[in-house]
């Protein structure tokens, strides 16, 4: 599935809810299903700075493409990750640097956010796309 794809899905998934309530579960929910990090990557290496909230994130570089794995100390911010992830994981480093990740403002995400949560996504998003420009730069 192409990066736009996913976030047409995901523009859809939020489409059936009428408030935001609704939606902030639906992002809890996502977050509650995030695969587990394993220990040995919850470190200050993959620490995201700029986050209120703790948030981990890991990334592997396989056969031309980046996964991440994320952990978070508060469910909000595990569900944004958790959303964030599945957009992006499984894409070339090219792809994840040039996507224009439009569903977050599609689903309303931004204008509900607090400024210290806009913030953290802001740096997710960021420590995303440094992860793909490392491995750009490191395999080509």
């Amino acid at each position: 599935m192409t990066i736009e794809q996913r976030q047409q899905e995901i523009i859809d998934e939020f489409a059936v809810f009428d408030d935001w309530l609704d939606k902030y579960q639906y992002i809890v929910d996502l977050g509650n299903n995030l695969e587990e990090l394993p220990e040995e990557f919850v470190t200050d290496q993959n620490l995201i700075d700029g986050c209120q909230s703790k948030v981990w994130l890991a990334a592997d570089f396989h056969d031309g493409t980046v996964f991440f794995r994320a952990k978070s100390d508060a469910i909000v911010v595990k569900g944004i990750v958790s959303l964030l992830i599945s957009v992006l994981s499984g894409h070339t480093p090219d792809e994840i640097l040039n996507a224009d990740l439009h569903f977050i403002n599609k689903i309303g995400l931004a204008e509900h956010l607090s400024p210290t949560r806009s913030n953290g996504l802001a740096a997710m998003v960021k420590q995303i796309r440094l992860y793909a420009l490392a491995y750009k730069s490191k395999f080509q």
